[in-house]
């Protein structure tokens, strides 16, 4: 009897797998670091955990493979495929297991063949799993980044994100070839599982279903319906969305091998709080962009908790940075600690609630804060040549409309270009809905650049006022 459990974890759009074969032994496909989720599924359905499966090294997530195995004394493989600088550093440990393509991985009446699946890395692997006391036909795929549901693993990371120049359109080729032989090899009727879903930052037009057929996306799948290799390269480099700044140390992490994250945040006052800010922690203000407005610290960067905190976090702060935590709730702090696992990151060393706010009072009177205004109001200043315009949403964004005059410095490359902005006038932040611009201005704002005005409502909503609108190249990206 064959046991398949899919493990979601919404902050990363990230589909892991349990499958388990009749004897109870149990693999584990693809984990991330909360390798907790897998013991406990694992003991729930009467499974052992003997082997940890990896795709390829991941660049969205910290893995758990390596911890997961030597938690449960797995045997953990990883792929062999690639060129030397693709090689995991711990491959030749005892319970680690290298293999390639056409090799063969049983469990009992289960076996999983290992298929390279190259182009949106080079090492890439797929596993094919045959159920023995079914039949000797494929059942499943699981194929981590190579193929999602509805869209293919994009081929520019290691170009965009991990910094190696003219890699994307060799990527691609490969990628088209691999789809090829792919769907060439295998039967309509296999079940393909992916690492990935809707959200996810690795492709641009992931489904939200969590399974499908090979059949079903040869129908479906605009990457397996082109024709043509020029054609398919076009598209598949074409408007992928911006990869978060973490992805390059993800990569770094994985090959190497994610540290063990062991400590949790300590509750402190809200004296103790600022007293782990003024010797050089980072405070990151988790509260809703309109408590922050109303009335911050200083200096605080304000990153609301909710699913874009993950990316967020990763892409702007440092790895090398000691993290303080104001909350509005202590939920919050459990909730910041496990996103920032996930990507590898050090733990907040204090947290802190309202009272870190009173206490900053107490000792400096006043709270900083943030001036909002409606898009009409803003209009008028544009027009009488008040304020200028800072938008930061991504480039492509930028280019397909934006407000007048406005310059372009994507929310992620932020720090890095506070220079570049105007001075004397107030700077108008926005992007498109209200989620950005607010910690955009807060990044701002720590960086001394205080006369600032937030617009909440958002591109959306000034185009919606039928607001002028201008079209052109971004000057920064």
């Amino acid at each position: 009897m064959l046991t398949l459990k899919q493990i979601w974890e919404p902050t990363l759009a990230h589909w892991s797998y349990l499958v388990g074969a009749e004897n109870g032994e149990a693999a584990v496909i693809d984990p991330n670091r909360d390798i907790d989720k897998y013991l406990s599924t694992a003991a729930a359905s009467g499974l052992r955990i003997v082997a940890v499966l990896e795709t390829h090294i991941h660049a969205d997530y910290a893995s758990g493979a390596y911890e997961l195995a030597k938690r449960t004394g797995a045997r953990l493989y990883i792929s062999d495929e690639g060129p030397a600088e693709w090689k995991y550093a711990f491959s030749q440990e005892d319970n680690v297991r290298s293999v390639c393509d056409g090799e063969k991985i049983s469990l009992s009446n289960l076996e999983f063949e290992v298929v390279a699946t190259p182009g949106h890395t080079p090492e890439h692997v797929s596993y094919v799993l045959r159920d023995a006391s079914a039949s000797t036909e494929p059942l499943a795929a699981f194929t981590g980044d190579f193929l999602f549901v509805g869209d293919v693993g994009r081929p520019d990371l290691l170009e965009r994100a991990a910094g190696l120049a003219g890699t994307m359109e060799a990527s691609a080729k490969v990628l088209f070839q691999t789809i090829q032989e792919f769907k060439n090899r295998f039967e309509d009727h296999i079940l393909i599982f992916p690492a990935h879903g809707a959200g996810s930052s690795c492709g641009k037009k992931l489904g939200d279903v969590p399974v499908s057929t090979l059949g079903y996306e040869k129908i479906t799948n605009w990457a397996l319906k082109v024709g043509s290799e020029e054609e398919f390269v076009k598209e598949v480099l074409h408007g992928q969305p911006e990869p978060p700044a973490y992805f390059k140390e993800m990569k770094r992490i994985n090959k190497i091998l994610p540290e063990a994250r062991l400590t949790t945040t300590v509750r402190a006052t809200g004296d103790g709080l600022l007293e782990h800010f003024a010797i050089g922690a980072t405070l990151l203000d988790l509260r809703s962009s309109g408590e922050y407005a109303a009335g911050f610290i200083p200096g605080s960067i304000n990153l609301p908790m909710g699913s874009d905190f993950l990316n967020w976090t990763g892409s702007l702060i440092s790895y090398s940075e000691s993290t303080v935590l104001l909350v509005s709730s202590p939920k919050d702090v459990e909730l910041a600690e496990t996103a920032m696992r996930l990507i590898g990151m050090n733990v907040p060393v204090a947290w802190c609630g309202l009272d870190a706010l009173r206490a900053y009072e107490r000792q400096h009177q006043t709270l900083a804060i943030l001036v909002h205004l409606d898009p009409q109001s803003v209009a008028e200043r544009i027009e009488n040549g008040e304020v200028y315009c800072l938008d930061v949403r991504t480039a492509s964004e930028f280019e397909s409309g934006h407000m007048p005059s406005a310059i372009s410095i994507p929310l992620n490359v932020l720090p890095a270009n506070v220079s570049k902005l105007l001075e004397g006038k107030p700077v108008v932040v926005y992007c498109a809905g209200g989620n950005r611009s607010p910690i955009a201005a807060s990044l701002l704002h720590k960086a001394g650049k205080t006369n600032l005005i937030s617009m909440p409502a958002g591109f959306g909503d000034w185009k919606a006022l039928g607001l002028p609108v201008e079209s052109k190249a971004p000057l920064f990206v």
